[in-house]
């Protein structure tokens, strides 16, 4: 069995803003599966099959800061190590477009992960990072996560949302190495444009040394 968590806030103010993009893409897993959510203590939840592997699907319903309060007693519960759990989170450090998975390290600031961490007692579980972009000069992060996707950014949204759910369930059917192979080079962002091609000046060739060009005939 695995467990994939989608980080975020509850509650409808917070459910179009950055901090909850790990929610749409296992709001997309359960979509294909066409499988309800369920309340469990803290968290939302939903079963399905990812192959022939059965999954848990988590959305915390703690408040970002408390995830591992829903995470950790669910896997306690269902007696899983941290090799199966994924964790699908935003990550501020990353542009946006821009998608990798990776197993363990430290949290990076995102305190949903951090009390996944502290919950569990380690490091050593997979993470799906879709990146949400640094804010502009002058805004605060905090606040950044947590505002709306701008109009613009639908698209690539979307997009985003469909390939972590692609790349979460090549994770739970044929394990992280495939995933990342697959997914690691996903980078959605616009190309820069093409500088212009430099001018092009016409030459005229020189006439060959004693020679002349013959008198035009009457």
């Amino acid at each position: 069995m695995k467990l994939i968590a989608g980080l975020g806030n509850p509650g409808t103010q917070f459910a179009r803003t950055r901090h909850n993009v790990g929610w749409l893409v296992l709001d997309e897993l359960a979509r294909r599966a066409g499988v309800p959510w369920s309340k469990a203590t803290n968290a939302e939840t939903a079963e399905l099959r990812l192959g022939t592997e059965k999954v848990l699907l988590v959305k915390p319903q703690t408040m970002m800061n408390a995830s591992g309060r829903a995470v950790q007693p669910l896997m306690a519960y269902f007696r899983l190590e941290p090799a199966d759990l994924l964790v699908a989170q935003d990550d501020l450090d990353s542009p946006f477009g821009l998608l990798r998975l990776r197993h363990g390290g430290r949290h990076g600031g995102q305190n949903g992960v951090r009390d996944i961490i502290a919950r569990l007692g380690e490091e050593g579980f997979d993470r799906l990072k879709i990146g949400i972009s640094r804010p502009p000069a002058g805004r605060n992060p905090a606040d950044w996560v947590l505002s709306r996707w701008a109009e613009d950014e639908a698209t690539t949204l979307a997009q985003l949302v469909t390939l972590g759910a692609d790349a979460a369930t090549l994770w739970a059917t044929q394990g992280l190495a495939e995933a990342q192979g697959r997914y690691n080079g996903t980078d959605l962002r616009p190309a820069p444009p093409s500088p212009p091609a430099p001018a092009v000046q016409a030459v005229t060739p020189a006439a060959a040394p004693g020679r002349s060009d013959p008198e035009p005939s009457a």
